[in-house]
């Protein structure tokens, strides 16, 4: 068996990772210059910075492939920290653990006492919309304070765009064990919190620079895949020519895919590829500052009702001892059209806005966009299930399955696995052939 792996992000080289330890021929293609994907590091002005995701869960795979790729020694690993949500005009704690919920601030002893009564509330459901589980379950001020921005900036997302059935599938099959959402919530948090967060000493975007190293002979980079089309196997083309494969896995953003299939689609082979094509990303940009403030934890997140353009912040300067290095995000379904102002703006914005919630003094160090964005996992995704593949070809991102550097291992892994499966029924087969008389 011969697999060809489109895109050099996380899913992508983790794939022909464990392909290779399947002892499975594989060739990966990547149209940038750089390996990672969505996720980047650049260093400026000595402050390592992270225009991709911020960090990732230490989980057993993430540290085997990490180890694998000879960046083991270079883990940074967070401790847990508190998170915070910026409403009524002041930080105050996100109620994450039982102490946390009587203690914070953030909502008021009626919005707790609504939250608690969750149990009571008939459980969600698919064809809600989140933000209109979220309420009902646990009440407006609860929404808006705590849950939504929380759970929406994951996304970047606006919860009253995002159907239930989407984002929120998993949490409402937990609830059904649970009988409360606000339990299942809880569970998926602490499990959650049992993988520290971590990055890298050169950043996030090491350990996918290491593994493209590691595996330089099976990946290909500057090489964009031009399209896909069909003969007695699958091809891809590229501007340097063209190669056969038994399998294709596809890892790279909508629209991309979308464009490489429509040989397929052509031939009667795929179809549904306009949900692709109009599959909604949402634009986010992100401001670099130095600030030096008192507060522990990772972060915050800015409630819905604040009259402010930015939609939170990472203190990576507290999680990875980044000299002052704070990450503040703009954009997003709250308001996407932010992200096409000039970086002189974005600064601007972004360094008021900061100093006025932590209330401390900052510098810009740099603006970056990310591109595309993060998928929207809004009404555009029902368009997904239009979607009709040909055998021998599979998607594996972050818009079909779960985003986060774990979850795209895991991902991963399994693939090989069931490669390597259907590579050992075909030897077989092909054993018997060659034995049987003539």
């Amino acid at each position: 068996m011969k697999v060809g792996i489109v895109g050099a992000g996380i899913t992508g080289l983790a794939l022909t990772h464990y392909l290779a330890e399947q002892g499975i021929e594989s060739v990966t293609f990547e149209a940038d210059d750089e390996a990672g994907g969505v996720i980047t590091s650049r260093t400026v002005d000595g402050h390592v910075t992270e225009p991709g995701p911020q960090r990732m869960r230490k989980t057993p795979g993430v540290v085997e492939l990490a180890e694998k790729a000879g960046v083991g020694d270079d883990i940074i690993e967070a401790s847990e920290g508190k998170l915070y949500v910026y409403a009524n005009g002041e930080l105050g704690e996100a109620p994450i653990t039982k102490r946390q919920f009587f203690t914070t601030d953030l909502l008021s002893v009626r919005g707790k006492a609504r939250m608690l009564a969750e149990p009571l509330t008939r459980p969600g459901t698919p064809q809600e919309t989140i933000e209109e589980v979220f309420v009902r379950k646990f009440g407006r001020e609860a929404y808006e304070h705590f849950i939504g921005p929380l759970y929406g900036g994951i996304y970047g997302s606006d919860p009253a765009e995002m159907p239930a059935a989407f984002a929120l599938e998993s949490l409402l099959e937990r609830e059904k064990e649970t009988k409360s959402l606000l339990r299942a919530f809880l569970q998926r948090v602490n499990q959650g919190h049992s993988a520290a967060p971590m990055s890298f000493t050169e950043g996030n975007q090491q350990l996918p620079n290491a593994l493209s190293e590691t595996y330089a002979d099976r990946v290909e980079l500057s090489t964009p895949v031009e399209k896909i089309r069909s003969e007695e196997s699958y091809v891809i083309e590229t501007a340097d020519g063209s190669e056969a494969f038994d399998r294709i896995v596809i890892t790279s953003d909508a629209k991309s895919t979308a464009e490489m299939l429509s040989p397929l689609e052509s031939d009667g082979l795929v179809s549904g590829l306009d949900g692709l094509r109009n599959l909604r990303y949402n634009p986010l940009a992100q401001v670099f500052l130095h600030a030096d403030h008192d507060y522990p934890g990772k972060g915050y997140q800015v409630g819905y009702n604040e009259e402010l353009h930015t939609l939170g912040s990472s203190w990576n300067a507290n999680m990875f001892d980044r000299e002052g290095a704070q990450t503040v995000f703009l954009g997003g379904m709250h308001e996407p059209e932010i992200v096409d102002e000039s970086d002189e703006t974005l600064a601007e914005i972004a360094r008021e806005e900061f100093e006025e919630v932590v209330g401390c003094e900052a510098t810009v160090i740099d603006v970056a966009r990310l591109k595309p964005g993060f998928p929207a996992w809004d009404t555009s995704w029902w368009a997904l299930e239009d979607l009709e593949l040909p055998e021998g070809i599979t998607m594996a991102t972050n818009y079909t399955a779960r985003m986060g550097v774990p979850s795209r291992v895991r991902e991963a892994r399994e693939l090989a696995k069931e490669f390597a499966k259907q590579a050992d029924v075909d030897g077989s087969q092909q054993e018997t052939k060659v034995a049987a008389p003539s």
